[in-house]
Order: structure tokens, then C-alpha cells, then sequence
């Protein structure tokens, strides 16, 4: 079996918080909730670097929006793949510095999962290539 993706949540509305951790949860996603950039960043910094697979934010956070939330989490851990949400139309052009924007309703679950998945799998990186076997003869082999 392979092991959980773990997700950082972080959404100040309790209500979007508990329904996106259920969502990501029932898709065997490890999720990690919390309600402020700042306890985001608190566990960002004590994690080991890839131990947390994707940031995954609302864009208006109190005292310090998505944006800020990603450069401060980029800081501790320049890999980490980032997500951002907002339910306001217009933020598109906020959400700045994450590798992925998703307007709040406008999106389905579907497409969220879906960008979640890239995402995570992005983070392991390119398969390798496996050099193709040199045939051996039985001269060689002799």
C-alpha cells in the first residue's frame, strides 16, 4: 500500500475547513487543519523538508493573506508544492505566489482533487530513466 500524501490545510472558516479535510480525507489524503497562517508556518518549520506534500491555503487569511502565507512557507521549504483558494472572483490576480489558484465555487471537488493529485505527484519528481540492458553474448559471457 502506499503511503498517505499528507496535506497542510489552512482555512480560518471552520465550516470550509472541516468540509475540505473530510473531502481530502475520504480520497486517502493524510490532512493536517489548521485555522491560521501562523500555526501553518509553526508546523511548516518543525516538519522535516517533504514530509508535507502540498500547502493547501485560502487566499484571505487574517493577519496574513495565502500569498504571504506561501513565501514564508517557501522559505522553510523551497519544494513545497502550494495551493490556494479564495471565494472572491477578483482574487485570481491576487494569488500570486502559489503554483496553483482555484476560485471557491467555481471549481467542482472533481477539478480540486484532480489539480491535488498533479500536484503531489509532481513533488516526487520525474521518473527515472532506466538505462536499457546491454546484451550479453556467448562470446562475451566465455
Amino acid at each position: 500500500m502506499r503511503p498517505k500524501k499528507t496535506i497542510l490545510c489552512v482555512d480560518h472558516n471552520e465550516q470550509a475547513l472541516s468540509v475540505r479535510t473530510f473531502l481530502l480525507e475520504t480520497r486517502g489524503y493524510r490532512v493536517l487543519p489548521v485555522s491560521t497562517a501562523h500555526d501553518a508556518l509553526a508546523l511548516i518549520e518543525r516538519a522535516i523538508p517533504g514530509s508535507i506534500d502540498l500547502l493547501l491555503a485560502d487566499l484571505l487569511l487574517p493577519q496574513m493573506d495565502g500569498n504571504e502565507l506561501v513565501r514564508r512557507a517557501r522559505q522553510y521549504q523551497p519544494a513545497l508544492p502550494t495551493m490556494l483558494v479564495s471565494g472572491t472572483v477578483n482574487s485570481a490576480e491576487r494569488a500570486s505566489s502559489a503554483d496553483v489558484f482555484l476560485p471557491k465555487g467555481a471549481c467542482s471537488p472533481v477539478e480540486m482533487l484532480e489539480r491535488i493529485r498533479v500536484l503531489v505527484a509532481r513533488k516526487r519528481g520525474p521518473k527515472k530513466a532506466v538505462a536499457p540492458a546491454q546484451p550479453v553474448s556467448l562470446a562475451q559471457a566465455s
